[in-house]
């Protein structure tokens, strides 16, 4: 796998590969132990990663109501890896209490990803890189809002 820019197969069979090396028992790598805790959270996905002939191709479409679950789990990779080395500078903390607020790990980082997606959107639509001060603002935002919102 390409070192910051796999393709989309190669992504798709990271995780395929790490399905297939937990279900049977095999060594994990430290970042095929995040993935599988990732695969948990999202039991719906098991049945799609139980069958990479099939969907290793398989198209998704957003506008039709379709959610990518590789594109989802990878999300939930690097807001993990985020987390863990506190990059950008503060995104720990929020994270923190985004955990406080929903009172659960999994719906903590799904408002990250949400600014995540913001900010990629962002540089897409912008054709920029990304801005991580925008992106920890968002955060930051989501993480001070009132526990209803």
């Amino acid at each position: 796998m390409a070192l910051f820019n796999p393709s989309r197969d190669e992504v798709r069979q990271f995780f395929f590969d790490a399905w297939a090396k937990f279900k049977q028992q095999q060594a994990l790598t430290e970042l095929e132990k995040m993935a599988v805790g990732i695969m948990h959270m999202h039991p719906e996905y098991h049945d799609i990663l139980d069958q990479p002939a099939h969907y290793l191709q398989q198209a998704y479409y957003p506008e039709m109501g379709e959610t990518n679950p590789f594109l989802h789990m990878s999300l939930h990779l690097s807001i993990q890896e985020q987390i863990s080395i506190n990059q950008p500078i503060g995104i720990t903390q929020a994270y923190g209490k985004l955990c406080t607020r929903f009172q659960e790990e999994h719906a903590a980082q799904h408002a990250l990803l949400e600014c995540l997606a913001e900010t990629i959107w962002l540089a897409q639509r912008n054709q920029t890189g990304l801005d991580a001060a925008h992106y920890l603002q968002l955060i930051e935002q989501r993480a001070d809002m009132p526990p209803s919102q």
